[in-house]
């Protein structure tokens, strides 16, 4: 046998032990122990985890790393839209290309190969941030899938232009539509339109909801009602809904099985909705994240993302999903093994699901994978694992070796 690359001791989730790994014409071919074969490339793992890579179904590009150019007084949501809005006004299409590529960067070695980023569109942002995230979609396709959500961050029923200029996007390269029925004027008609807009174009629909603590204020209501008229069951994702970590059990209990019975997926933001929730406590502060993990055992599938990264909506980041997942198992106070390695899921395999992209590594899969410095799944979300290299098809896009400590460095005698 002839292979174009063998990855050599790698650990994988499906087998105890060590085991190498074939790849031929950007498919996996074998995995075994010691495989014998004639390999144009070989690299030794040396332990490493390795997995078809993090997914990220939920980020901003084209509004990140803004912070020079906005304030940050009161620290919430409706300040982040205005200050945020103030900016994009400005933006050009090689600034923001150049500010996504850099992110981007960033993501693919943080072992990030899938996204879904959302992209405003409406009479200030124009067409711009749209054709600039196109260009880096296909700048970086040889290490990352990207999928382009079409997105009315501002409202719809109250600026007319903004869904024309949205069916125009859909019609030239969008993949998914967002909608954001808190901003809006008349929140249901937004939703009615965005599901119009969708059912035209036969596409997803990813939405911003629900984001305040308050779970009296609700449009979910109305989206899982629209998800069953429009007969668009797994092709639905809500992300935030922060108001469901003010629910007691029983409650959340119900409408948990509501979204799941609707097949609506939900992506919590940890970074974000940690930064801006609860603002209007002094004491006992929430940590207004939607508990994932426990909709996630009622059937709810489920995925942790980066969303915003260095602005007004998050004014940190650097787009490791790995670091996101230890966030969000820390701050929702988890320990079992077995909550962890759910967690690596919702970074992982159930965020690919989301976003429709199955990757596995096992033979006859495409060669998408990545090793990180850890021995298991449950290890990469404890310890924020550093991703080490990565391949797209068999070919290699990204590598960071392990740091090692000098230890020869060292004179007795000094401090």
């Amino acid at each position: 046998m002839k292979a174009d690359l063998v990855l050599r001791n790698a650990l994988i989730a499906q087998q105890a032990g060590l085991v190498d790994i074939s790849v031929k014409d950007g498919l996996i071919t074998g995995i075994k122990r010691q495989i014998r074969c004639e390999a144009v490339e070989e690299e030794d793992l040396e332990g490493a985890f390795v997995f078809p890579g993090f997914v990220d179904s939920h980020i901003h590009l084209d509004k990140a790393c803004i912070m020079e150019r906005c304030s940050i007084c009161a620290g919430t949501l409706e300040e982040a839209v205005r200050e945020t809005a103030k900016a994009k006004a400005g933006f050009s299409e090689e600034d923001v290309y150049q500010r996504a590529s850099t992110l981007v960067s960033k993501a693919i070695t943080h072992g990030t190969n899938r996204m879904r980023t959302f992209v405003e569109i409406d009479p200030r942002a124009g067409m711009r941030s749209f054709e600039a995230i196109k260009r880096v979609r296909e700048d970086y396709a040889f290490a990352i899938d990207i999928q382009i959500c079409a997105f009315a961050q501002e409202g719809l029923t109250q600026e007319p232009e903004t869904e024309a200029m949205l069916d125009d996007a859909l019609r030239s390269g969008a993949d998914v539509i967002g909608g954001c029925p808190y901003t809006d004027a008349d929140p249901a008609e937004h939703v009615r339109r965005i599901f119009a807009l969708a059912r035209k174009h036969d596409v997803d629909v990813d939405f911003h909801l629900d984001f305040s603590l308050d779970p009296g204020k609700t449009d979910l209501p109305a989206v899982i009602e629209a998800t069953r008229m429009n007969g668009y069951a797994g092709r639905v994702t809500i992300g935030h809904v922060t108001n469901l970590s003010a629910l007691d059990p029983d409650a959340l209990s119900a409408i948990g099985k509501k979204i799941a019975d609707a097949d609506i997926a939900l992506t919590v933001l940890p970074a974000t909705d940690l930064f801006l929730m609860g603002r209007q406590y002094s004491s006992n502060v929430p940590r207004g994240i939607a508990p994932a993990n426990l909709l996630s055992k009622l059937g709810v599938k489920t995925a942790i993302a980066t969303n915003n990264v260095l602005n007004p909506f998050t004014p940190f980041g650097d787009s490791s999903l790995a670091r996101m997942a230890n966030l969000y198992a820390n701050v929702m106070q988890l320990s079992r093994d077995a909550d962890i390695d759910l967690v690596f899921d919702m970074v992982g395999s159930q965020a690919a699901s989301i976003i429709g992209s199955r990757r596995e590594v096992i033979v006859g899969r495409p060669a998408d994978i990545v090793a990180l410095d850890a021995a298991n799944a449950c290890e990469v979300v404890r310890s924020s694992a550093l991703a080490l290299a990565g391949w797209k098809r068999g070919k290699k896009t990204f590598s960071r070796p392990r740091a090692q400590l000098l230890k020869a460095a060292m004179i007795t005698g000094e401090s």
